[in-house]
Parts: structure tokens; sequence; C-alpha cells
């Protein structure tokens, strides 16, 4: 069956103005309702002042994506609604404030229109709490009035927005509780008694059946959960957008146990997790693009003394800056080759807030199983959705630490041999490791190349011994790990067309294949989710049986296609690709194939988003 109607809110305005609070007391309110949420924030790379927004997609069954189009428009300038006007569906509504426009200004006179005087609620509730001194401070509360005015339209009980704001309100501003409650009262008052009747967009409290217990999360938030549970002990970071959030999250719960460092760069973020991983902790960094570039050194020792460092990069528009706070899917080729020579490496690409939480345990699991770097290609836009999804299933999770030796392995193993060799032949390619401090374990790392011992050697056999050695990891983690945590496919078998993607395009094409499913178009969709390994020989099935393929990425070139087509011979029919720093929605999805299909364009463009 397709999927019920969803409505879109939005909220925008200068950056540092509470954009985000007011989207996320939104999303809060309608989750506690039962209600499915996603979330697309965007915003600008200057501290305060440019104009930002965050766009909040609702619906009573599962969603993945936003939609272009906006069913409610909440504005408290001039700049949010110039800018978004256009985007608001037909009979739709917007919120404005009425001493700042006339309603024959905004020039949409097929949409509801709704006046706030944000002043008179604002001087109201001083008057009532007695907070007229206040007044310049309290103009934040903006905010929360444009949430309760839109929940009184739609009609969504207030007693959720009540238990949501004093939820928020608590703590050392548990004081600023009963203020805020008594202007949302105000407000959705207004929304709902003002409008009655004059809005079709509704929303309903949907009660959620029991074993159905879900949590809405952002995905540097599931990441760093993720790395909690997984084993973490020490992470470091240099602040960069979008992926401070995951450190400055673990920074604030000290009772995770998780070391957080703020390094003086990148350069001393990765050694120095490198060096913690050495003496037995799980350890990791997390950055962005620019600060990606700066570890490659870092990642070549690491690579060639066997330390199992994990890496997430949160991947942003480059190059250089590029574009700071906006999206892009732009490193993939460079974090399967970063840094100069050869080395083992595995490299996941989560593609939902599900998969950044799991695939921060499996990353520390494969890095000490395998005893190599791990790096994990996240992405801006899901770095920052905010998303309702299904708790988190623990009972499967296990954390397996390899070839760790203990005292007493390692007091055998060196009987046997004489030596301890850390860097043991052997036909897997990963050798038995040892701690800083255990007795009979001494062992040596530099950066040359070395021998069994860790000794410096530029003998021809032994470099080709020990070349092939750690190379052989990659074979061995190909044999080992499950297709299911390499690719998973969606749809039918047999089908019109065949999307090929990885990362955060996943949600989008999800969504859209249930529309195209109605227009009579049947899609199957190959998500990539380990790309190093590459699962060649699965991703050869389904690409031979394919009627059309269509590659989906949000980066210039189809990395991922050039990828494809080096391990497995197959050559990509179509593209459908975006890279204006915007994330992915469904519609362009939909958009994308049937210009695919019914135009036979061999390369879509797509450009949506403000």
């Amino acid at each position: 069956m397709p999927k019920a109607p969803s409505f879109s809110w939005m909220i925008g305005g200068p950056q540092g103005s509470g954009v985000d609070s007011s989207a996320t007391t939104f999303a809060r309110t309608c989750a506690s309702g039962g209600l499915f949420v996603f979330g697309k924030r965007e915003y600008h790379s200057n501290i305060k002042g440019d104009h930002s927004y965050f766009q909040i997609r609702v619906s009573e069954e599962e969603i993945h994506s936003h939609i272009d189009e906006v069913h409610l428009l909440a504005t408290f300038d001039k700049e949010t609604l110039e800018i978004h006007k256009q985007e608001v569906v037909k009979g739709g509504a917007i919120l404005y404030d009425p001493t700042l426009l006339k309603p024959e200004e905004i020039g949409r006179p097929d949409c509801l229109l709704v006046p706030i005087l944000y002043s008179e609620i604002i001087q109201a509730t001083a008057k009532e709490f007695h907070r007229e001194k206040d007044l310049m401070k309290l103009q934040i509360m903006k905010n929360v009035i444009s949430v309760a005015t839109s929940l009184g339209l739609v009609g969504l009980e207030f007693d959720l927005l009540k238990s949501t704001l004093e939820g928020i309100f608590k703590g050392r501003r548990a004081a600023l509780a009963p203020m805020n409650v008594w202007a949302a009262r105000k407000a959705y008052d207004y929304g709902t008694q003002e409008f009655q009747g004059s809005y079709p967009h509704r929303l309903r409290h949907v009660q959620v059946g029991n074993g159905h217990r879900r949590i809405m999360i952002t995905g540097t938030t599931a990441t760093a959960l993720g790395k909690v549970v997984g084993g973490c002990r020490f992470q470091t970071y240099y602040p960069i957008t979008p992926a401070s959030d995951e450190s400055e999250y673990l920074e604030s719960h000290p009772e995770f146990g998780v070391a957080v460092i703020q390094s003086e760069d990148e350069i001393a973020a990765i050694t120095m997790a490198i060096g913690a991983a050495v003496t037995g902790a799980r350890a990791s960094t997390s950055t962005s693009g620019p600060g990606f570039s700066l570890m490659a050194e870092g990642l070549g020792w690491a690579g060639m003394n066997e330390v199992p460092v994990v890496v997430f990069n949160y991947q942003r528009a480059g190059p250089s800056t590029g574009l700071p706070t906006r999206h892009e899917q732009g490193d993939l080729k460079f974090a399967l080759a970063a840094s100069h020579g050869e080395f083992p490496r595995l490299v996941l690409a989560p593609g939902d807030l599900e998969e950044y939480f799991y695939d921060a345990i499996d990353a520390f699991n494969y890095a000490e199983r395998y005893q190599t770097p791990v790096i994990v290609l996240a992405d801006k836009a899901l770095a920052n959705t905010t998303e309702t999804i299904p708790w988190y299933d623990l009972d499967g999770v296990h954390i397996d630490r390899g070839l760790l030796l203990t005292d007493e392995e390692l007091a055998v193993l060196v009987a046997s041999e004489g030596r301890y060799k850390r860097f043991k032949f052997t036909e897997s390619g990963v050798s038995p490791r040892s701690l800083p401090g255990q007795k009979g374990g001494i062992f040596w790392k530099t950066g040359d190349e070395h021998n069994e011992l860790g000794h410096i050697t530029e003998d021809p056999d032994n470099r080709t011994r020990m070349m092939t050695k750690r190379m052989r990891k990659l074979e061995t983690a190909a044999r080992e790990i499950p297709i299911e945590k390499k690719v998973n496919f969606f749809g039918d078998r047999d089908a019109d067309i065949t999307l090929v993607s990885w990362g955060s395009p996943k949600g989008a094409i999800l969504d859209a294949m249930e529309l195209l499913k109605g227009e009579g178009i049947r899609v199957n969709f190959l998500q990539i989710h380990l790309i190093l390994p590459f699962p060649s020989e699965f991703v050869a099935q389904v690409l031979s049986r394919a009627r059309r393929r269509v590659n989906v990425e949000m980066n210039y070139s189809g990395q991922l296609a050039q990828v494809i087509r080096e391990k497995t011979g197959f050559t990509m029919d179509a593209s459908i690709l975006k890279w204006n720093g915007r994330a992915i929605s469904q519609n362009e999805i939909v958009e994308g194939v049937r210009k695919v299909l019914k135009e036979q364009e061999s390369k879509v463009v797509l450009t949506h988003g403000a």
C-alpha cells in the first residue's frame, strides 16, 4: 500500500536565533505523540546572523528522508519568508509577524496567512511573570510561540507540547518552564481558535504498540552511543563541522567513561588516537574532509604498524574549506587510498542512523580483529539529521578483540618460539598482538619497513613477504565478514531499474521507491555498505541481472560508479548526481528516475534546496 501523506513543517531565522531549538521542540512533541519524524538542518558557517532553517517531516508511517514541499512555514523575519515562501504548497500556511509585513507583500494569496503578534504575547508573558525588565531577553520566546501556534493549527494535543517544554526546561532551567508553557498556551489557543476549520492539514496522536519502542536521535549522537557500546575509551578531535557534535556529546557525558581529548590539530588527533590504540584502548578520532586530509600520514603509520584505530570522516563539500556546513559525498576515492603507498584498511559507509550506531561497534571489532585502520565514511546530511528510529537492540552486540594475547597466552607463545614476534607471518595476515607492559611481549614500532620483530630492514625478500602479509588481511576480511554486513538489497529482483548508492541517499531512495511503484515503475536498490574490501561478486551478480543500472551519488564524478567499474567491470547506464551542498530529497529521486526511464537521460543533475 502507498504511504499515508506526510506533513512538512519548516522554521527559519537568523543564525543563533534559536531555530534549532524550535525545530527540536516541534519534533519532540510530534515524536511523543507517536508520530515518525525526519528533520533536515541547514545552517551557515558563521556563528550568528546569516539565514538558517530546519525542516521537520512528520508521518504516521515510517519515513527516511525530507521532501521539497512545505505545508506550514513558521517565520519571524523577512528573509525566511522571501527565501522559502515559494516552497509552501497551495493551501499551505505561512506564519508571519504583521509588524514587519502586510499580507499583500507576502504574495501568496493561495495560502493561509497567519499573523502572529509576537510582541504582544511576549509582553503579556513578561507581565504575568513580573519579568518586564527582561523584555529584550524574552524575545527568544518567538521560537516557542511559533511552535505552539503551528501545533494549534494542526490540532496536535497541547499536553504533548507542555510535557516537551517541561522536559527541555529542567534542572537549572526549570524556573523557565512555567513561563514558556504559559506563552505556548496563549499561542496554541490562538492557532486553534482563530483558524479552526481554515487549515486542512492535521496531525493526530497515535498510540505506539508494546514492543515498538522508538528513539529520536541525531546522526552524531547515534555514532557516539555506538562508540560507547562498542567499548571506545579514548576519543580525539580538533573542532570541525559537522564532526564536533559527536565529541562534544561524549564530553558532556563523563559517566560514559570515554576520555575525550581536544587536540591542537588533526595531526595530533590521529597520532594520539594511534598511541592509545597501541596501548590496548579502543581509540577513535572524528573529523571532516580537511581534517581527514591532514591525518593521511598518521594513517599510513598506523597501516605500517598494524594499529587498530578507527576514524570517522563526516564528509562535507570540498575542496579546501569548500562549503563547511553543507553536504557532499566527495571523499570516497580518497578514503580508499589515503596516505602514500599501500596498506589495508576497511571502509564502511553507513546509510541511516541505525547503521551509524551499529557501524561504530563493528568498526572497533574490525579494527582489532584485522589489526588495521577502519575508516567510517559518514556525512553532513545524516550527521545533522534528526529522526525517530526503532530502539537499538543490544542482544546481538558483541566485542571481538581479535588475537589479543592474555599474559598466559603470551608466555606460552614466547616459550615455544623463543621470542615474541609482533609482526609474525601468518596465513590470515593477522599476527598475535601483545600490549606494552606484558612480560615477554617486547616489540618495536617505527615508520620504516620491518621484520617480524619490528626491527627496521630493507631486505627485498622481507619486504615482499611483509607487504603480502599485511595486504592479505583484506582477503581474510572479505571472506569472514557476512554478506549482510557488506550490502543491502531492497525491492524485487525483477525491476525496470536498479539504483546503486551508498551513504545518505539511502533514505530518499527507499521513500521514492514507494511513490514510483504507485506510478507503475518498478525499482530495486542495491546499497553498498562495506566499500573496502569491496563485495565484487555479489555486486556483479545483481548488476548482471539489472535491466538498467543507475548510480545515485552526491558528488560530481560518480565516485562509486568508478569503483564498481574497477572492481566488477560493469559500467553504469546512467547517473543521478547532486553536489550543490544540499541533501537529496525524496522528490529528486522520483524526478531523476523519471528522467532516466522516460526521457532516456544518461546524466541527471539535481539542484533542489535553498
